[in-house]
């Protein structure tokens, strides 16, 4: 437990740290510890991925959902993901809610990061002060 409390989690338990080791076991066991199995198995598939994470311990959809937006800038093939959580933010911006639209865009203004994109699209979804400050300043 101390490394996830060096590493800034604060909510966990005896289940969490059960989980953890569970997971670590399944990924060891099915596909020799390498995550990258998992893309291999998925073929790149977003889909087939958000499916075959949550076989592990205590990953739901939302956590898939964030392991997806995260992993796509390292793994292209996922990308763009653009979840409801990202979406819910674009709304949010009066983005459009299209995600090959929104790429679009945040390619024209000089950021073709989908995982930066995500990140920022959570972001507003998640805290009004941060999308009302970026509506001001778009204004």
């Amino acid at each position: 437990m101390d490394a996830r409390g060096r590493g800034g989690y604060r909510r966990y338990d005896e289940r969490t740290a059960t989980q953890l080791g569970d997971g670590a076991r399944l990924l060891t066991e099915r596909r020799g510890g390498d995550l990258r199995r998992l893309r291999a198995e998925a073929d790149g598939e977003a889909s087939e991925l958000r499916r075959l994470l949550q076989e592990f311990p205590g990953i739901g959809p939302s956590g898939a959902d964030i392991f997806l937006r995260e992993v796509q800038g390292v793994w292209p093939e996922v990308a763009p993901y653009l979840d409801r959580r990202t979406l819910s933010g674009a709304e949010r911006l009066g983005l459009p809610k299209d995600p090959d639209r929104l790429v679009s865009l945040a390619r024209a203004g000089g950021d073709a990061q989908p995982a930066s994109l995500a990140a920022a699209l959570v972001r507003a979804a998640i805290d009004e002060e941060v999308a009302e400050d970026c509506l001001r300043r778009a204004g």
